[in-house]
């Protein structure tokens, strides 16, 4: 059987093959109601598939978008990678997915890899962008979105929440419950010190003692993101001769680890400690006891990053609050910080 062509479904439409064009690519021009009804019903009859790939060779685009996230294994960056796929399907897209295991060389990696293969955009959750992936972006001139971080090597678009703001929630209902203080899990030595959202809820937890006439000193902790190693942070946090009413952590991950050394030590929560994290990921209803945290709309945010991705004006002039969007937080009260 021949190959369906585009040729075939113009006539069959009574068209040409540019309408024809203009309908499976949804533009550049608009085409009237009834003549795209013609067209789609001329290519379900004839059962045509547009050729993706001789299509990206002509127009140096392909129907994918990249994605880079640190690492997909943690809870919080598979459910905004699941996020942003669906919001690319919405638009015709399809996602490209790489991990850079916060490593500055792997994350070159795929810049590399996927803008050349001429994806329509990328979306950036960059851990730290170096100057080697901010040039990379600038010498292909691509389309690109951060979100979740916004580094400072360089200067677009970025999608984030008010992750000062939010850690500033938590730890101000932390202290209206009463307890005498509220200690940080906070990130590690290499955590950016500007621009990476866990360094704003480190901020955002001095901020608030602060209001409250309380020192930080001595009660900053460092530990890793993930659950595993928090947990073994959590044990000699919580095993020292000076345990904490009470921990904010910069990561529901973290928050999970440190819940699971205090069962371990036969700690109660919330009656003996107090416990809250931040990103609402959807184990944490489920811990034990369901964790209070800070919550954001992530498919909200995940929509506008592929919209400002697949904008043609997305790289125009502007301050860079013009070039900033921020999603608010929320406060999400469940039993670990003491509510009933």
């Amino acid at each position: 059987m021949a190959k369906v062509t585009r040729d075939d479904v113009a006539r069959l439409a009574g068209t040409s093959t540019a309408v024809v064009s203009y309908v499976i690519n949804n533009g550049p021009r608009p085409v009237a109601p009834a003549t795209r009804e013609r067209v789609l019903a001329a290519i379900k009859e004839l059962g045509y598939r547009p050729d993706r790939v001789a299509q990206a060779m002509a127009s140096r685009r392909t129907d994918l978008i990249g994605l880079i996230v640190p690492d997909a294994r943690q809870p919080f960056f598979a459910e905004m990678a699941h996020a942003v796929e669906w919001a690319a399907s919405e638009r015709g897209k399809m996602v490209l997915v790489g991990n850079s295991d916060y490593i500055a060389e792997r994350e070159v990696h795929y810049l590399r890899a996927f803008l050349g293969m001429r994806v329509s955009g990328l979306i950036l959750v960059s851990h730290a962008l170096n100057d080697l992936a901010a040039a990379e972006i600038e010498a292909w001139d691509a389309r690109v979105v951060l979100l979740h971080e916004r580094p400072e090597a360089i200067d677009d678009v970025a999608v984030v929440m008010d992750d000062l703001g939010g850690a500033q929630l938590a730890v101000r209902h932390l202290l209206e419950h009463g307890y005498a203080y509220v200690a940080c899990m906070g990130g590690t030595a290499e955590t950016p010190a500007v621009g990476d959202p866990v360094s704003d809820h480190v901020e955002g937890w001095r901020r608030a003692m602060a209001e409250a006439g309380l020192s930080t000193e001595g009660r900053l902790f460092e530990a890793p993101y993930n659950r595993y190693d928090a947990y073994r942070v959590a044990l000699e946090i919580l095993a020292g001769p000076e345990r904490p009413p009470a921990i904010f952590c910069s990561t529901d991950d973290q928050a999970i680890g440190l819940l699971r050394a205090a069962r371990e030590l036969r700690i109660d929560v919330p009656g003996e400690l107090a416990v809250a994290g931040f990103d609402d990921i959807k184990e944490a209803a489920l811990a034990d006891p369901p964790l209070t945290t800070i919550a954001s709309d992530r498919p909200a945010m995940a929509r506008a990053a592929v919209d400002l991705v697949l904008d043609d004006g997305l790289r125009v002039a502007g301050s860079r609050r013009e070039r900033l969007k921020v999603f608010p937080s929320r406060l999400v009260l469940r039993r670990s910080c003491g509510c009933e």
